[in-house]
């Protein structure tokens, strides 16, 4: 991989991290289209997924360390309960992580899957659409779930969040959409969907470097730091953008684009 290559798709990485169409999937595509070979192993992708993951905590920070500042009154609070149903969104992926991670890693190979899974996206997206009416949040009810999210709503969210681990199901998309059908209101999902991922990909970054992965890569140092700090500062707009859009726009915009995206996919490739 090039130098200029990793700038790119740094780029797609962060630009398409937080807008529901997939980051990875659009890391599939970026190689096709760049002539990028496959180097058999995830270093890039854990990486770039880190700077996001970045991003996401320097976006959220003031909200990140009042939840830590009431982790720590040692007693069950409002900051407790949220995190508490983190922890419950992340035990669907940590079981994908520990036993299917090998089958995870070949599904980036193919094009293909990336079309099908966009397909489901933006099928996702348009019944989301059809749950949640932006135009009509401030008459819902109120949701009487501490935080706006029950337990069981985390937990539906967590599942989303471990198929969206196929390339083309977008992350953000699918636990969004998943937490909008489930009844969850458009601003509470907007930020409990950011929040619940920085856990899992930084603990397989972390995994990845004690494990000495990232020096038994096939991407060299360079190219890996490049779209690190690419994926980082486009994330940072990026994130900002779609917690807006989130609370006001229509999902289904989206959906239309990943649906073209999978057609020309299907068509060329």
């Amino acid at each position: 991989m090039e130098w200029f290559e990793a700038i790119i798709l740094g780029l797609v990485q962060g630009l398409t991290e937080f807008l529901p169409v997939s980051s990875s999937g659009h890391l599939v595509i970026g190689r096709e289209i760049l002539g990028v070979e496959e180097s058999g192993d995830l270093v890039f992708e854990v990486a770039v997924h880190a700077a996001t993951v970045l991003s996401t905590i320097v976006v959220f920070r003031h909200q990140i360390w009042n939840l830590l500042k009431g982790l720590f009154r040692f007693k069950y609070n409002d900051e407790t309960d949220y995190i508490l149903k983190i922890c419950v969104s992340m035990i669907p992926v940590f079981i994908i992580g520990v036993f299917f991670k090998s089958f995870v890693e070949g599904l980036f190979e193919s094009i293909f899957v990336v079309g099908v899974a966009l397909l489901m996206t933006a099928t996702l997206l348009f019944l989301s659409d059809m749950a949640s009416n932006p135009h009509k949040a401030s008459s819902m009810p109120a949701n009487t779930h501490r935080n706006g999210i029950s337990y069981w709503q985390a937990l539906a969210v967590g599942i989303g969040q471990a198929f969206a681990v196929v390339p083309g199901l977008s992350r953000s998309g699918t636990t969004i959409s998943v937490g909008l059908i489930c009844g969850v209101r458009r601003e509470v999902m907007a930020q409990f969907s950011f929040l619940m991922v920085l856990v899992p990909i930084l603990g397989e970054a972390f995994l990845q470097l004690v494990g000495g992965e990232m020096s038994g890569s096939s991407i060299g140092a360079m190219p890996i730091i490049l779209g690190f700090v690419s994926a980082f500062l486009s994330g940072l707009f990026a994130c900002k953008v779609m917690i807006a859009l989130v609370k006001k726009a229509k999902l289904s915009w989206f959906a239309l684009y990943c649906a073209v995206v999978a057609l020309l996919i299907f068509l060329f490739s």
